[in-house]
């Protein structure tokens, strides 16, 4: 970790004011917060044993039941998640092969993990910030194992296809008789994009990972939604993997609460999102994509990244107000781009507030 880097950490550690809705909570806040969540869902009866029972079976049929899917498997972690998926599709199809954008999680972000644990052999469905069409499966050829969408596209900025877009390949892999996988760790934040319902959404595709603990704030977790015989599959998969915990309470309730009380607020925070994206668009800052698909969404502007961060550490220390992330190099040489995600709801004068911190910030 850089000198910087620890002056951010400590900064945002210390600051008092979230407006984008990212307020830290410590370890005693959080058990708290689900002792409380678990009581007023009603859990106090039965208890959870090694992923059976309890608000684990719970948690698994409202999440199924929202996804229109026959069944839902709790995993401790999206990584494990999504491989043991890939695999059990993969074993079925009797090919490794698995198509997939190369800015996908799985391959940015897991070390390696998908082709050194199970051997997959990942083909580029897309390249760069383009969301993939049933035109790039076409250009595959060969038996594939299995076909994912990450729904939205993270690394691209949150971008996600059109409805159109996605149908079309939903009944392209279909056609050629390969499962078609959803990444859908931010599904929840992607749902207002497409004003359908989540089933739906998820109905367009054989199975789908999402997040308990991205938009909807649990603690950790994830879920796999889909037929009843591959959740079978998934939960050998998940014993196999070491990620049946004798007990997956907090996950489960953290869940739990998430649905009930995050969920519904989406739309407001892809809203608060746009209204943001516009203020700094107008500040002179160039939002990508725009308007924003999702709650999230990249902020390029010309300057040095180290430089930026370094005056938006200053301005943390001496307001105590955490709104924004470090900035890194953009692709374009002299520009510089952060993330930026709304988790609250921001009325036009609030977004503008925020906008004008990026324009001190960016030296204007």
């Amino acid at each position: 970790m850089t000198e910087l880097e620890d002056r951010f950490r400590l900064a945002y550690g210390r600051c008092t004011e979230f407006p984008l809705g990212h307020a830290p909570e410590g370890p005693a806040d959080s058990l708290r917060r689900l002792a409380a969540a678990a009581e007023e869902l009603g859990l106090d009866g039965v208890t959870d044993t090694y992923g059976e029972r309890g608000p684990v079976e719970r948690l698994e049929r409202e999440v199924a039941d929202l996804l229109g899917k026959p069944d839902a498997v709790l995993f401790v972690s999206g990584v494990m998640a999504q491989q043991a998926t890939l695999r059990a599709w993969c074993d079925r199809s009797g090919s490794r092969r698995v198509a997939l954008p190369n800015l996908s999680h799985l391959l940015v972000h897991e070390d390696d993990g998908p082709r050194r644990l199970h051997g997959l052999e990942m083909e580029m469905l897309t390249v760069g910030r383009e969301v993939p069409t049933a035109d790039h499966l076409a250009r595959l050829p060969g038996r594939l194992g299995a076909v994912l969408v990450e729904l939205p596209l993270r690394d691209a900025g949150c971008l996600l296809p059109t409805w159109d877009e996605l149908a079309g390949l939903s009944q392209a892999a279909r056609e050629r008789g390969v499962p078609l996988h959803a990444d859908g760790a931010r599904i929840w934040e992607s749902q207002p994009f497409y004003d359908r319902p989540l089933s739906e959404i998820a109905g367009l595709v054989d199975s789908i990972y999402v997040s308990l603990y991205k938009g909807l704030g649990g603690p950790s977790g994830a879920l796999v939604a889909g037929p009843e015989d591959l959740t079978a599959e998934l939960r050998v998969w998940r014993r196999r993997m070491g990620g049946t915990l004798y007990r997956m309470t907090t996950q489960a309730v953290g869940g739990l609460a998430g649905l009930r009380d995050r969920l519904p607020q989406m739309g407001e925070y892809v809203a608060s999102a746009r209204r943001l994206a516009a203020a700094l668009t107008e500040r002179g800052f160039a939002c990508y994509p725009s308007p924003p698909h999702a709650n999230t969404f990249l902020v390029h502007t010309e300057g040095d990244a180290e430089a930026l961060t370094g005056r938006l550490v200053d301005l943390m220390e001496t307001d105590h107000v955490a709104a924004g992330w470090p900035w890194g190099s953009a692709d374009v040489p002299g520009w510089a781009v952060t993330e930026v995600a709304v988790a609250r709801s921001l009325s036009e004068e609030q977004a503008v507030e925020v906008a004008e911190r990026f324009r001190r910030v960016a030296g204007g």
